[in-house]
């Protein structure tokens, strides 16, 4: 039986005080109840609170997750990090290929791809971001988007490598705009990644992997998203950065 997952992503949030108090308010919380089963629960802070966040991980009941990686082992790339010094670190998660990442940065598929490989290379598990913007979407073309996302950026992988993956579909028209797919349309999209995947990968690996919905959940909307089949949890943005909001939305399954 996949996991559900609920990760939280704070972007470029929060100072120090801050990001120690709402690990703290997480933690508190987590304390006095419990998630439901098979609910996993990850915090990715900005890479400063990375330490103070793993730290407080290992005695509570979340896990941790950068928010990038880069797509070169070592070397002479200033302001990069490594994936090895993220295992160095023991953080579990990383967020490759975010909307932000591709438009802000120019993140290619072939980069998603190579920071994939690198994560895996040095033992984190890849939540890897595909998802349509506007004009893709009002065009109709988010079928061909998504497929094209997954197909480069994930298919080179072998079936013991993909296990190893969490997929996050992001409707980019949805992130910060207050607007969110509904039920029905986050189905579809996750429905047809997972189709993709078995016919890559057969239905038994496929039926494994984890896919999250991430555009505007809180906790208004979380049960009916996940109430859908193939939804298995949540990139979280804004959400996130309250710590009632999280639990609420991770306690909605």
């Amino acid at each position: 039986m996949r996991k559900h997952i609920v990760a939280g992503n704070w972007k470029m949030n929060c100072n120090f005080n801050e990001a120690d108090e709402l690990v703290n308010g997480i933690m508190e919380i987590l304390e006095e109840k419990e998630l439901p089963r098979d609910t996993q629960l990850i915090v990715c802070p900005p890479f400063p609170y990375l330490e103070m966040t793993s730290d407080y991980a290992n005695d509570s009941y979340f896990m941790v997750g950068a928010q990038n990686v880069s797509d070169q082992e070592k070397g002479a790339y200033t302001g990069e990090v490594s994936a090895e010094m993220l295992e160095s670190m023991e953080i579990d998660y990383c967020i490759v290929g975010h909307s932000e990442r591709r438009a802000y940065y120019g993140e290619t598929n072939a980069t998603v791809a190579a920071k994939v490989n690198q994560l895996l290379k040095h033992g984190l598990k890849p939540i890897v971001c595909v998802g349509e913007v506007l004009e893709e979407r009002e065009a109709n073309r988010q079928f061909d988007v998504v497929k094209q996302q997954v197909e480069e950026g994930l298919f080179h992988l072998t079936a013991e490598q993909m296990k190893e993956v969490v997929i996050a579909y992001e409707p980019v028209w949805a992130i910060g705009t207050g607007k969110t797919a509904t039920p029905e349309q986050a189905q579809e999209i996750h429905h047809f990644i997972r189709t993709l995947l078995t016919e890559k990968y057969g239905k038994e690996l496929a039926d494994e992997i984890s896919i999250l919905y991430g555009g505007s959940c809180k906790p208004s909307n979380a049960k009916e998203l996940f109430a859908n089949a193939d939804v298995d949890g949540g990139l979280i943005g804004g959400a996130s950065l309250k710590a009632d909001d999280f639990i609420a939305i991770a306690m909605s399954f």
